[in-house]
């Protein structure tokens, strides 16, 4: 019997915002242990929380990016629960209206479009961190009460790499709405992966099976196919399968069993005393709404159709956005973008990854690329020439025709200055001249280059390579 699995992701995402969920401690990462803490967030008694406006907001807005929609009502629940991390014994969360819901992320896999169906994103606060050492245990409660995002989606993965995909992508839209810094090495982004497996053409689906807290994208496609493959093992060797959670050791490369999976009533859900239902208005979603970015795919669609580039070149745009914001500034008034977009990713980004600098730090405005190309296809300069050109703009800032006309590098078109530097060179090299007399063509970039070296690069080579053929076909 043939299985096919389905996997659903609980993706919890932190959110950008200067301060908590309900009180007014810093969300801060690296702080010392319990530095950020107050009644509020500790869970002490007789506190009220109230409401971070900016969380409401970058839940709002995330609601759009992913398409959803942003319901008029909202409610906070308590999820009842009891464990070192979690200062309350429980946690506010959102269960049966929470703030956005049915929405879908569409990306790439294979060259093919692929979409997921969003059920919700809710919001939440997150919990302490516990640390583990040789003889004791510590919590640091820094990270309790920072509002936190929950993404459900529907059942519609259907491999660890569709899964793997699917959270590039929407790591991708947070960042463009700039909603969350999704940081994995400080926690910003986890996921929780539900797997099941059934018999090909069945409706029904098989028994989940939850990996908790994996913190790497590659950690989920791993764990996923590994315990697809173990699921479909047991079927087939006539065993059952339980609902229950899981954990993924990364080292091992396998799945061990935590303990049997929780249902909601396990939690002893109840509505919040202390809050408020949020009721947005219609106002406030409106100019939310207006604040929705062009996402990655649609950017990377619309380099491609307008600027005619590659799919290569435009995924260096869509995955680096301020280059991608650059190059646009570069490619205005040029009539070949494609020419930009090679010295914005060949040069420019080469440059910036050597020095460990950034767009924001360059010295120079994106219109002195332009001017570069201006003058190299003008034949003003050399290719080799507007390397150098390339290099001082860089360092100084100083703009390309200042840096050509203080250094004297503009490109010799003189014919009789060049026909003096091409004879030098037949004089110096008689081997590579009969050569090429003789028919090897390729003896040619030989004399070529001796001409380019002698002209300091300033030659220009295509009148070079006429005069050689000229001079030694006479």
């Amino acid at each position: 019997m043939d299985y096919e699995a389905v996997i659903g992701l609980e993706t919890h995402v932190q959110l950008k915002t200067r301060t908590k969920m309900w009180c007014g401690c810093d969300n801060e990462y690296g702080a010392d242990a319990n530095t950020n803490v107050c009644p509020v967030c500790l869970g002490l008694p007789g506190v009220l929380p109230v409401p971070n406006a900016e969380a409401l907001r970058l839940t709002a807005l995330t609601g759009f990016l992913l398409n959803c929609d942003v319901p008029s009502y909202a409610k906070w629940d308590r999820k009842n629960y009891f464990y070192p991390d979690n200062p309350k014994n429980y946690q506010l969360t959102q269960l049966d209206f929470p703030s956005t819901i049915t929405g879908f992320v569409e990306f790439e896999l294979g060259g093919e479009l692929e979409s997921v169906r969003i059920n919700r994103a809710h919001l939440e606060e997150d919990v302490g961190k516990s640390f583990h050492f040789a003889d004791y245990s510590g919590v640091d409660f820094n990270r309790a009460g920072v509002p936190l995002l929950e993404i459900v989606t529907e059942p519609d993965i259907t491999s660890g790499d569709m899964a793997y995909e699917y959270l590039n992508a929407l790591k991708s839209i947070l960042e463009y709405g700039g909603v969350s810094d999704c940081d994995m090495e400080k926690g910003q982004v986890r996921c929780d992966v539900n797997i099941s497996v059934r018999p090909k053409g069945q409706q029904e689906l098989g028994e989940k099976i939850e990996i908790k807290n994996m913190n790497s994208f590659s950690g989920v496609r791993r764990a996923a196919e590994y315990e697809i493959a173990r699921q479909i093992e047991v079927l087939k060797e006539g065993g059952q399968l339980m609902q229950e959670t899981r954990r993924w050791d990364d080292d091992a490369g396998i799945t061990d069993s935590m303990r049997t999976k929780e249902d909601a009533h396990d939690y002893r859900y109840f509505p919040d005393p202390d809050l408020m239902p949020h009721r947005p208005s219609k106002e406030w979603l409106a100019a939310i709404r207006e604040e929705v970015v062009e996402l990655p795919l649609a950017r990377k669609r619309r380099f491609m159709e307008q600027y005619e580039l590659p799919a290569g070149d435009a995924d260096v745009f869509v995955g680096d956005a301020a280059l991608g914001d650059y190059f646009e500034e570069v490619a205005k008034g040029l009539k070949n973008p494609k020419q930009a977009a090679n010295w914005v990713i060949n040069n420019l980004q080469a440059k910036l990854v050597e020095t460990e600098t950034s767009v924001a730090d360059l010295k120079f405005p994106a219109v002195a690329i332009g001017e570069l190309i201006g003058l190299l296809e003008g034949g003003q300069i050399s290719s080799k020439i507007a390397q150098e050109v390339f290099a001082e703009m860089f360092a100084s800032g100083k703009s390309p025709a200042t840096i050509v006309e203080e250094k004297g590098l503009s490109q010799v078109s003189d014919s009789g200055e060049l026909e003096a530097f091409c004879r030098e060179a037949i004089e110096a090299n008689p081997g590579p001249a009969d050569d090429f007399r003789n028919g090897k063509e390729a003896a040619l970039n030989f004399l070529k280059g001796q001409v380019m070296k002698a002209s300091r690069g300033k030659a220009n080579p295509q009148m070079v390579g006429e005069l050689l053929a000229k001079i030694l076909n006479g």
